[in-house]
């Protein structure tokens, strides 16, 4: 297993009026971030929030191409990204112990926190299609270019994992300076990461690590 120092590159925030920040996911064009009872959007290049929308918004987010997904204790919420009406909701299947979410594949991929499991879910039903499991606490997932990646927080401490998505097994960590924690995780389909800071308010970026073509 390969293990490297995660390098942040840029923070945003803390912003005005909030004070935990949890799922993220990225549009292409904006970073949305779940903040409780808001779902932000945020420009990477200037740091500006753009866009808040009220809707219940406590854990993951992800983006399908279309519409936003939103973890609201124990359901998911289809969200019309223009709008902010929810179009449907499904039950999340930890029933309220759900953390990170991305979409891949055609499916819902989900994080249990403490029972360190990632569910493949289907969009429309909730039904759960494979589970992985994990050796850690999960609070963020996302794919990169194939790769499943999931994000860690226990005591004081945070990693970003590349698992193998069939067996699980850890493959590469990124280990984040003490005391910077993450909450939420996206991959930005260039290189880096988008992470979410819990209690501290934050958004930060974090470099992928460089793949040379052997490891492609």
């Amino acid at each position: 297993m390969k293990r490297t120092k995660a390098e942040v590159v840029r923070e945003y925030g803390p912003f005005p009026g909030i004070d935990r920040v949890g799922g993220v996911t990225y549009d292409g064009q904006r970073v949305w971030f779940a903040a409780g009872s808001k779902l932000q959007a945020l420009d990477p290049a200037s740091g500006k929030t753009l866009r808040s929308m009220d809707v219940a918004a406590h854990a993951g987010t992800a983006f399908d191409g279309q519409h936003l997904f939103q973890i609201a204790e124990d359901r998911i919420q289809k969200i019309d990204p223009e709008t902010g009406r929810v179009l449907a909701t499904i039950p999340a299947p930890g029933g309220g112990g759900d953390s990170g979410l991305a979409w891949a594949e055609g499916a819902l991929w989900v994080g249990q926190y403490r029972e360190r499991k990632i569910h493949q879910i289907d969009p429309e039903t909730g039904t759960i299609l494979r589970t992985i499991e994990s050796n850690r606490f999960v609070t963020g997932v996302t794919w990169v270019e194939g790769e499943l990646w999931h994000a860690t927080w226990e005591g004081e401490q945070s990693e970003l994992r590349h698992l193998d998505a069939r067996t699980g097994e850890v493959l590469e960590t990124l280990e984040m300076p003490p005391g910077i924690l993450v909450s939420g995780l996206e991959f930005d389909g260039r290189d880096q990461f988008f992470c979410g800071s819990g209690t501290s308010g934050k958004v930060r970026a974090v470099r992928r690590p460089k793949r040379d073509s052997a490891s492609k």
